[in-house]
């Protein structure tokens, strides 16, 4: 938890209350009056961005791209119409106690540790093992479970891997079984891959074997 910072955006009365009580003293806390500057270097430091919604920055809600930075926002309106595009976000209605707040923070940190540990990264795709989908941008595709375990074998690997090695850590076949289960499952999840993504070019192949 102590690698995360509390980003506040909307509320510098709130920022400046924090810092005079001492409150989250296991997170740094910072304000920013930038929401882009708020939303930046999310690979370099760990944010909560902590989004105070009011009538002159809701615009900037419409804006946010970013699904994968836990996001708190705190309003007075129902929250279902802003959030439900967001992967990590809790929702806070004011007037809030500072132990409601306390307890979406590390409600939060709980469910983005959790799915960062579900990720993997693939090319331009995110793979997530847990709800076994595959994502890019703001589209994502349903998998089955042996297609992730397929396409986790290949981001382990840097070289192309041959269809005796698929058979066997896939499907747990025998190196010398004769048998066209993988040129299928290429063929199938090729075809899932164009029709989603538009992607021609996902599994190529040489005389080495397939890769990504």
């Amino acid at each position: 938890m102590c690698s995360f910072t509390i980003s506040i955006f909307g509320s510098k009365i709130f920022y400046e209350i924090t810092k005079e009580i001492k409150l989250f003293s296991k997170y740094k806390v910072k304000y920013y009056e930038n929401l882009n500057l708020c939303l930046s270097n999310i690979e370099i430091e760990k944010k909560i961005v902590v989004f105070f919604v009011n009538k002159e920055n809701q615009d900037f809600l419409n804006n946010i791209k970013i699904n994968d930075m836990p996001f708190l926002f705190v309003t007075n309106e129902n929250p279902s119409k802003f959030f439900y595009h967001y992967d990590f976000n809790e929702c806070l209605n004011k007037p809030f106690s500072i132990f409601d707040f306390e307890k979406k923070i590390i409600s939060l940190v709980a469910k983005y540790e959790y799915k960062k540990n579900s990720l993997i990264k693939l090319n331009n795709y995110v793979i997530d093992k847990n709800e076994r989908k595959i994502r890019s941008n703001d589209k994502s595709l349903k998998l089955s479970e042996k297609e992730i375990n397929f396409l986790i074998l290949f981001s382990k690997n840097n070289e192309p891997i041959g269809k005796k090695l698929l058979l066997k850590k896939v499907w747990n076949y025998s190196e010398d079984s004769e048998t066209h289960t993988v040129e299928t499952h290429i063929h199938r999840l090729r075809k899932k891959i164009l029709d989603k993504f538009g992607d021609n070019d996902f599994i190529k192949n040489n005389n080495n074997g397939y890769y990504i």
